[in-house]
């Protein structure tokens, strides 16, 4: 009886060791480099922003948490807090698309102006009123 105890001791020992390792490699894992990375998906915001009009739940299994490549027209470039976040439009729609900067990339926004046009690569999180991408950085 003592040698099932302890036998299922040391198994439950080493079921929370494992639980607590996997734990803290997941919590501590690196943020994708957005940058570097190559996009999942290259669209323009007519495009995106379209999907996701039409039919939000495929929308959603195609770009959520993928890095997509948008190209479109800056419709607005606000700073708070040290954090850019630049609005792209499509012509044909009143949706927009949200990207909020990562904080490398603020320097190259101070060149940027409304209506231009801007390819920007960022992480899909989703659609609320507006495509939001977050982390995006600039690739043109």
């Amino acid at each position: 009886m003592k040698k099932v105890i302890y036998t299922s001791g040391i198994i439950i020992l080493i079921g929370v060791l494992t639980v607590i390792i996997v734990s803290v490699k997941l919590y501590n894992k690196p943020h994708t480099d957005v940058l570097a990375s190559k996009p999942d998906y290259e669209v323009s915001a007519k495009e995106i922003i379209n999907d996701f009009s039409q039919n939000e739940a495929e929308a959603n299994k195609k770009y959520l948490d993928q890095i997509v490549q948008i190209e479109g027209q800056i419709k607005d470039i606000n700073t708070t807090d040290g954090n850019t976040v630049i609005t792209l439009s499509s012509e044909s729609s009143t949706k927009n698309i949200i990207c909020t900067m990562e904080p490398s990339e603020n320097k190259k926004t101070f060149g940027l102006a409304t209506g231009q046009k801007i390819t920007i690569k960022g992480i899909c999180t989703g659609f609320l009123f507006d495509v939001i991408i977050v982390r995006a950085v600039i690739v043109n």
